[in-house]
């Protein structure tokens, strides 16, 4: 229901050196002044962090632990049911804790010995080329804050429960993070904007919202899915069609519904042979035939 790195609620640096949150006026903390001071000092922590230094701590309150626990154990039955096996798997190694809401060094620090990667804090907007960049070497930019408690089930951007429940577990496989890999490769050698968005679609119709066929039943592994209550239940009445590069770099998406067009991959060699291949050795010529 959001565009990663796209879709993040404004950030504005102010002359005192603090940063205001801009949310828009049907998000679900836009009436509540104490959720709005705490998103801008959230904001606030990741402006000025440099990449190597330690992630700034964000407090959070006994009422945001509650929706985090909450959202964890819902979810975690669901994926057991409707997640692919490979993160499932990955998602136990990880063991995130189910009580409280990790702080995101905590987390990097599980990853790391599994897959090598870290997170980086987000106040915000992340350029496309930087946000996808960076998971060439190993990053990942996450925003700190949790959704509003009033909806825990319902984000209109991407909160902590979407980047570590969905992209966090997903990133403890050393498969899927190979992948994510190079997918920040292809985007730090393309040149045009056309092409990188045609690598970012396809980011977006698999890592985000992909799903695949194992044991007969259609399974997801995008974190978009995984993250979302509701939308997990939803995908498999969705127009489901088979897994092509140039039809997913030329299919439009609405962000603010659920995705109702997602690519199915035969199995996990399937993806990685088909969309692995085609972020190891894409470049500009080959973005544009496809295009054409």
């Amino acid at each position: 229901m959001f565009e990663e790195a796209q879709y993040f609620a404004p950030v504005a640096a102010n002359e005192d050196g603090s940063v205001t949150v801009q949310l828009a006026a049907n998000h679900p903390g836009f009436a509540d002044p104490v959720y709005r001071a705490r998103r801008n000092a959230i904001a606030a922590l990741a402006v000025g962090h440099t990449k190597g230094d330690p992630i700034p701590h964000a407090e959070y309150t006994d009422e945001e632990h509650e929706v985090w626990a909450l959202v964890t154990r819902e979810l975690a039955a669901k994926h057991h049911k409707y997640a692919v096996t490979e993160f499932v798997n990955a998602a136990e190694e990880l063991g995130l804790p189910t009580d409280h809401i990790p702080q995101l060094e905590e987390v990097s620090d599980l990853l790391t010995p599994l897959t090598g990667f870290r997170y980086l804090p987000a106040a915000g907007l992340v350029p496309l080329r930087e946000f996808y960049g960076v998971l060439a070497d190993g990053y990942f930019h996450s925003t700190q804050y949790i959704r509003h408690h009033s909806v825990p089930f319902y984000t209109p951007e991407p909160d902590i429960i979407h980047e570590v429940i969905g992209h966090g577990n997903t990133l403890a496989s050393r498969r899927f993070a190979d992948l994510y890999r190079v997918a920040g490769r292809a985007a730090q050698h393309v040149e045009t904007e056309e092409a990188l968005e045609f690598v970012s679609k396809i980011f977006w119709f698999t890592l985000e919202f992909g799903v695949m066929n194992e044991n007969n039943e259609l399974k997801a592994y995008g974190a978009g899915i995984l993250s979302s209550y509701g939308e997990i239940e939803e995908f498999r009445g969705m127009d489901i069609r088979p897994l092509d590069l140039a039809a997913m770099g030329a299919t439009e998406y609405d962000i603010t519904k659920y995705q109702d067009v997602l690519f199915a991959a035969a199995s996990l060699n399937h993806l990685e042979d088909v969309v692995g291949s085609f972020w190891a050795t894409c470049d500009d010529d080959m973005i544009d035939k496809l295009r054409a």
